[in-house]
C-alpha cells in the first residue's frame, strides 16, 4: 500500500542536516517532498546528501530573484508542508516567512527548525552545529584523552538530528489536526530547544534529597572491557542477568561483600580470557547483554544490518550503488519506502513547473485565525514501557492531549527514570501476569487507541498481550513495538540499552577512539527512537483518521543510530572515513573546533571563506594567508589572549559563530530565558520535593504542546483508572490481593 504521506505535498527550503533530514523523514513516508536549493547547488557539498535528499524532487531557484521567488511562493501556495532552517528572518527577507505564507495558505502546515529560537537573546548567532553543542552541554571533559581537563567534540550531529526527529513527528501531529480541524498552523522547532529532551535524565535535578540509589545487582558493570583480541565489548547487567553470565563465563561466584575495586579488577581479568566477539556471543547465550564495539564501516556489513533493512543500498545517479540508513520509522500496513535516489540539482524543474501550471495554488485564506484544541484530546494511550525510549514515546503523545496511562510491573521495584519520562501521564502499578490483572488490561483496551510496549521481540506475545492478540479484541488498535534491534532480521530477539546499540552500530568506537570505547554524552538513540515511536504513531493514526484501520509500528535504538550517524553512513567507490573522532577531538578542523580562551573555552565554527574577516578581528591578525598546517596552532596562541566573553562578542559581531561551553547543568536549567521558554522546569513532585526537569521542545501556533503534571507517585492513579472501566468499587480487594500495588515502588 501508499505510505501514509502519499499526496502529502512538502517544499523543502532546507539545507545542511536538520532541515533535508526532516525532508527525508517524511518523503520515506511517502510525501511528495520537492527540494530547493540555489542555482549553484546545496550550500553543504557531502555524501551524505545521497541520503538526506533521497526520494525528492529537485527544483534549482535563486530567492534573491524576483521570478524566482515567485516560483518559491506558488510552490508554498499549493504545498502542504514547509520546511526551512534558516535563521530567524531570512524567510521573511525573501518574502516566504510563515505568517504571510500562512495567511496565503490557512491549510499550510510550516515548519522552521532554526538554531536558536527568534526570541532567543543568540537568534542571530550563526548556530552551526558545533555551536549548539557549545551551549548544551555537549562538549564535556575528556575520559581518557592526552588531556583530561580538555572537551571532547562528539561528531554525531546531535542537535540537527534531534529537531528533525521532534520535527517529523510534530508536522506529522499537526496533518492529523488538520485533518479534524481543516486549518494548517506554524511549527518552531530550535535546534537548541530540541537539545533539552536529548539530554533529558542526565540533567534532571533533585532540590530536596538525593535521588536513590540503584538497586539492580550487577549495575556496576555496565561498562566496556577488553577482550584478549584487544578489542572492546560493551557489557551490560541491567536485566539482571549478571550470575548466569558470570557462571556461563566459569568465573567463581562473585561475593558481594568484596570492595568495587577488587570486583572491577576481576571484571577485567575475567574480560581478557576471551575475545570481544566471544563475549556478544555468550552473553547472547544466556540471554544478558553485550556487544562489540565495533566500527561503522563493520557495521554497515554485518548480517543484521542487512537483513532487517537498517543498512541498504541505493543507486545514486553521482555516487553509484551506495549504502546507508534504511527507513527508521516502520508500519506494517502502510510501509514507507525510499523512493529513489537523491536527484541531480535542478532534474525536475520542468515537470514542476508544469504541474504549477496546471493546478490551482489559489491562495486558500482563513477569514479569522483560531485555536483548536489539543492534537490528541480524546486518544487513549497504554504505556507498557520502561526505561526511556518507550516511555519516551508515551510521554510525546501526552505532550500532545493523548490520555496516557502509564502501566507498570510490581515485579520492578523501581521505575527508572519515573520522573523524567512519566510526566503528563496517569499511573497504574499492575500485575500482567495474573489473570485478574490481565483481564483488568483488556478492558482498558476496550477504549484505547495506542498500545506502546518495549518488550524484546516475542515477549509481549508470551504475556498474552502481543499486537495480534491486542488486534483480535480491538481491530483499529494502533501498536506500537520499541526495541533495540527491530522486530525483523537475526538479533530481533537480542536484550539491549543505549550502550548497547552505540556499541554495536559504531558510535562508541568512534567517540572512543584508539584508547578505549566510550558512551555518547547523553542516552541519544533512547530518547531519539521515543520521538521515532510517536512518529509511526502520528502517522498511524493519521491513517485510522482516514480509513479507520489501525496496524503494527516499529522501530528501535539500532534504526535510530543509524539516522543520527547518518552524516557518515555512506559506503560506496571510494568512501573514506574521515570523520572527527577519539577522546581528543575538539572539532572537526581549525576553523571548526574548540579553543580554550584566558578563562574558559569556547567553540568557534566559520566555514573556509571566512578565513580573510577573522584576520580583521582585534587579536587574530596573525592568521592572514596562514595554510591550515599552521592556523590551528596560531589560533590555540591567539584565543589565550583575552577572556571567552571577548572572543564571542568580537567574533559575533563580524558574524562567525561563536558561543562559550556550557560546562553545568545548573547554568542550562536556572537560566531565565530557559525556564521562561518552558525548556526547565521546577516542580513539586510526589514523594520527592521540588524537581527540576528539561520541558518539550517544538512551539506550534493554534495547538501547544503541554508538559502536563509531573510524574505522579507509581500507581497512585489506579483508583481514578479503574473507574474508568466501572470498577472502583474493586480497589481495595486488587491492592490486597497484589494485583494492584500503590506502595514501595521507587521513582527513579
Amino acid at each position: 500500500m501508499a505510505g501514509v504521506l502519499d499526496g502529502i505535498r512538502v517544499i523543502d527550503f532546507g539545507q545542511y542536516i536538520a532541515g533535508p533530514l526532516t525532508g527525508m523523514l517524511l518523503a520515506d513516508q511517502g510525501a511528495d517532498v520537492i527540494r530547493i536549493d540555489p542555482p549553484d547547488g546545496p550550500s553543504w557539498d557531502t555524501p551524505a546528501n545521497a541520503t538526506w535528499n533521497r526520494g525528492k524532487r529537485s527544483i534549482a531557484l535563486d530567492l534573491k530573484k524576483k521570478d524566482d521567488q515567485e516560483i518559491a511562493q506558488q510552490l508554498v501556495d499549493s504545498a502542504d508542508v514547509v520546511i526551512e532552517n534558516f535563521r530567524p528572518g531570512v524567510m521573511a527577507r525573501l518574502g516566504l516567512d510563515a505568517k504571510h505564507m500562512t495567511q496565503r495558505n490557512h491549510q499550510l502546515i510550516y515548519c522552521s527548525l532554526p538554531g536558536f529560537a527568534p526570541n532567543d537573546p543568540r537568534a542571530g548567532v550563526k548556530a552551526w552545529e558545533g555551536i549548539v553543542g557549545a551551549a548544551t552541554w555537549t562538549y564535556r571533559p575528556s575520559l581518557s584523552g592526552a588531556n583530561p581537563e580538555d572537551p571532547v567534540y562528539t561528531a554525531i550531529p546531535i542537535a540537527s538530528s534531534y529537531a528533525a526527529f521532534i520535527s517529523s513527528v510534530t508536522i506529522a501531529m499537526a496533518l492529523l489536526g488538520r485533518e479534524r480541524d481543516g486549518v494548517g498552523q506554524q511549527i518552531i522547532v530550535p535546534l537548541f530547544d530540541a537539545m533539552f529532551p536529548a539530554m533529558g535524565g542526565r540533567v534532571i535535578t533533585l532540590h530536596d534529597r538525593k535521588p536513590a540509589p540503584a538497586r539492580n545487582p550487577g549495575m556496576g558493570w555496565t561498562r566496556t572491557f577488553k577482550g584478549s583480541d584487544g578489542r572492546w565489548v560493551q557489557y551490560h547487567a541491567g536485566n539482571l542477568r549478571f550470575q548466569q553470565f558470570t557462571e556461563a563465563a566459569g568465573a567463581d561466584k562473585w561475593d558481594d561483600p568484596e570492595s568495587p575495586a577488587h570486583q572491577e579488577k576481576r571484571m577485567e581479568e575475567l574480560f581478557a580470557t576471551r575475545t570481544a566477539l566471544e563475549w556478544e556471543e555468550l552473553a547472547t547465550n544466556v540471554g544478558s547483554e553485550a556487544a562489540l564495539s565495533r566500527t561503522a564501516a563493520e557495521w554497515m556489513l554485518h548480517p543484521h544490518a542487512r537483513e532487517s533493512e537498517m543498512i541498504v543500498s541505493v543507486d545514486d545517479p553521482v555516487l553509484g550503488p551506495v549504502l546507508q540508513p534504511g527507513i527508521n520509522a516502520r508500519l506494517a500496513r502502510t510501509p514507507g519506502e525510499i523512493r529513489g535516489p537523491a536527484p541531480t540539482l535542478n532534474a525536475h524543474r520542468d515537470e514542476i513547473l508544469d504541474e504549477l501550471s496546471s493546478i490551482n495554488v489559489a491562495p486558500k485564506q482563513l477569514e479569522t485565525p483560531r485555536d483548536m484544541p489539543a492534537i490528541l484530546e480524546g486518544i487513549k494511550v497504554l504505556d507498557l514501557c520502561i526505561v526511556l525510549a518507550g516511555p519516551t514515546c508515551g510521554r510525546t503523545m501526552a505532550e500532545f492531549g493523548a490520555d496516557v496511562i502509564k502501566i507498570d510491573s510490581p515485579d520492578r521495584e523501581r521505575v527508572s527514570f519515573h520522573n523524567e519520562i512519566n510526566r503528563a501521564k496517569r499511573s497504574i502499578v499492575l500485575n500482567l501476569k495474573s489473570k485478574e490483572g490481565l483481564e483488568i488490561f483488556w478492558q482498558l483496551v476496550g477504549d484505547a487507541d495506542v498500545v506502546v510496549q518495549n518488550f524484546r521481540k516475542d515477549v509481549a506475545e508470551r504475556l498474552g498481550v502481543g499486537y495480534e492478540q491486542v488486534r483480535a479484541k480491538k481491530p483499529d488498535i494502533v501498536y506500537a513495538s520499541l526495541n533495540t534491534y527491530g522486530q525483523i532480521g537475526p538479533w530481533a530477539t537480542r536484550p539491549g540499552h543505549e550502550q548497547i546499540a552505540q556499541a554495536a552500530t559504531g558510535m562508541q568506537e568512534r567517540f572512543g577512539g584508539d584508547e578505549r570505547s566510550y558512551t555518547q554524552p547523553f542516552a541519544v538513540n533512547d530518547y531519539g527512537t521515543g520521538f521515532m515511536g510517536a512518529y509511526a504513531v502520528a502517522l498511524a493514526l493519521l491513517h485510522r483518521k482516514k480509513t479507520g484501520e489501525g496496524q503494527h509500528v516499529n522501530t528501535a535504538l539500532a534504526y535510530t543510530a543509524g539516522t543520527l550517524q547518518s552524516q557518515f553512513l555512506q559506503d560506496y567507490a571510494g568512501k573514506k572515513w574521515t570523520e572527527a573522532r577519539g577522546q581528543n577531538a575538539r572539532g572537526t578542523g581549525p576553523l571548526n573546533r574548540a579553543y580554550k580562551t584566558a578563562d574558559e573555552w569556547i567553540f568557534m565554527s566559520a566555514q573556509a571563506g571566512d578565513q580573510a574577516t577573522l584576520a580583521t578581528i582585534e587579536g587574530l591578525e596573525t592568521i592572514a594567508d596562514q595554510d591550515e598546517n599552521r592556523l590551528e596552532e596560531l589560533l590555540e596562541k591567539c584565543f589565550l589572549s583575552a577572556a571567552a566573553g571577548d572572543w564571542v562578542a568580537r567574533l559575533t559581531s563580524h558574524d562567525i559563530g561563536a558561543h562559550h561551553l556550557v560546562t553545568t547543568t545548573a547554568e542550562l536549567l536556572e537560566n531565565p530565558w530557559n525556564k521562561q521558554h518552558g525548556l526547565s522546569a521546577t516542580r513539586e513532585h510526589d514523594e520527592l520535593g521540588q524537581i527540576t526537569t528539561t520541558g518539550p521542545a517544538p512551539r506550534l501556533s493554534r495547538t501547544p504542546v503541554v508538559i502536563g503534571r509531573p510524574a505522579p507517585k507509581p500507581g497512585s492513579d489506579a483508583h481514578d483508572i479503574l473507574s474508568d472501566i466501572g470498577m472502583e468499587n474493586e480497589f481495595d480487594r486488587l491492592v490486597a490481593d497484589n494485583i494492584i500495588r500503590i506502595d514501595g515502588i521507587v521513582p527513579g
